[in-house]
């Protein structure tokens, strides 16, 4: 049997891909199921002679293991054309933190969000800046400000959330891959609220597509993980630390991956690529409820704003529309009692379970001025503090509104 490819069900539907692609059965036992291999070390065919499975050589765990291959094939395969790599981290912010290794050194300079998630933030900031590595926040939504924030010759990457946590902001990928790419830099999205069944960054033109694979793509609030996925061909047109010009991003990222060791377990990866079978059956429910929810806010006289892409009222809405299938799980609103009236209405919900992180099954609430972004307090990338946030899960749409009216009564 031949080993599992992108190319042998690229042509397939989002699902049949989410189901099938890096999971062929098993030739060993017929096993539907791709084996959780937990496995440190391989047999080796002879001295330097690595047994192969899954497409490539195995020697040892942390370089490659067939059940991390299997979400890395199923990973590529969902968010990009033949010719993608996916790498699979232990965390979101660990696949982070590779691709600023990879792709910058002391003296370049990174454009981020100005509404950023707090981690990316302080990644960026309090742990590559000391390193030599510049940032400048901007508001991703104004083009023209992303141009004037690159710096000629410095800016390296174009880092972009969309929607943006928590303020769910969205950035028009096409335009601003172009821009970056006009500025001899690299764009890098993140698509953790979108998830690949909602929005393909790298069809409109992004080089790196970052993934915290705890959220949608795990699903279930049982997993860690983080992963990459690099468009075929995309190169760091800057000279690097060695004297390389144009080296490849993938072979880049893949050595920093093995170098630095930070990798997916087995179980980890076994978890996630599971949950990515059912992600756009649960994608549609959580835009269903999430729908529901924001039409409910919006008609409560205690809120006074819903921030949702979904709304015609978003000012992202008609860019959404475009480069999005629907508009995600995630609902913002703000209170008009302020941060007491918002930290009342996280404490009083049942169903929805005060708690950080998102895209599980179960319905979650948080503030994130003293939670999730509690870190950016005091900078450019603080939250309003009236403001709440909902991860909103798959449970009854009609529970998830009772819930939310009674914590507001």
């Amino acid at each position: 049997m031949p080993p599992p490819t992108i190319h042998s069900w690229q042509a397939r539907g989002f699902s049949t891909r989410a189901i099938h692609a890096g999971s062929e059965p098993d030739p060993a036992t017929g096993a539907v199921v791709t084996p959780i291999y937990q496995v440190s070390t391989f047999k080796q065919d002879g001295v330097g002679g690595l047994r192969t499975g899954l497409g490539q050589g195995y020697e040892y765990s942390r370089s490659g293991n067939p059940t991390r291959t299997a979400l890395e094939v199923c990973l590529a395969a969902l968010e990009g054309p033949s010719g993608t790599s996916a790498f699979a981290f232990a965390s979101g912010l660990a696949a982070e933190d590779s691709v600023l290794r990879a792709l910058t050194g002391p003296g370049d300079h990174v454009v981020v969000p100005d509404d950023a998630y707090g981690g990316t933030y302080r990644l960026v900031a309090r742990v590559a800046g000391p390193w030599g590595v510049g940032n400048t926040t901007v508001n991703l939504a104004d083009v023209d400000a992303v141009a004037a924030a690159v710096v000629p010759g410095r800016t390296r990457l174009v880092w972009v959330e969309t929607p943006t946590n928590p303020l769910l902001g969205i950035a028009d990928i096409a335009a601003l891959a172009q821009l970056a790419h006009d500025a001899g830099a690299l764009l890098v999205v993140d698509n953790t609220f979108a998830t690949p069944y909602l929005q393909n960054p790298i069809a409109l033109g992004a080089d790196v597509v970052v993934h915290s694979t705890t959220k949608y793509c795990g699903g279930h609030s049982d997993v860690v993980g983080g992963a990459l996925v690099v468009a075929e061909g995309a190169s760091a047109p800057w000279r690097d630390g060695v004297g390389q010009v144009g080296a490849d991003v993938a072979e880049r990222i893949g050595f920093h991956q093995n170098a630095m060791g930070a990798v997916a377990g087995p179980f980890d990866a076994w978890l996630v690529q599971r949950g990515l079978k059912t992600l756009a059956v649960r994608m549609e429910r959580h835009c269903d409820n999430a729908e529901r929810v924001a039409a409910y806010l919006r008609a409560h006289p205690r809120v006074r704003e819903v921030i949702y892409p979904g709304l015609p009222q978003h000012p992202g809405h008609a860019l959404a529309t475009r480069q999005m299938r629907r508009f995600g799980g995630m609902v913002c609103f703000r209170l008009r009692g302020g941060e007491e009236d918002a930290l009342n209405v996280c404490q009083r919900t049942e169903v929805f379970i005060l708690g950080e992180s998102l895209g599980g099954v179960e319905s979650l609430i948080e503030h994130p001025g003293r939670m999730t972004h509690a870190s950016v307090a005091g900078s450019a990338l603080e939250v309003p503090s009236d403001l709440v946030r909902l991860s909103v899960g798959l449970e009854d749409a009609e529970d998830l509104v009772a819930d939310l009216d009674r914590a507001m009564a």
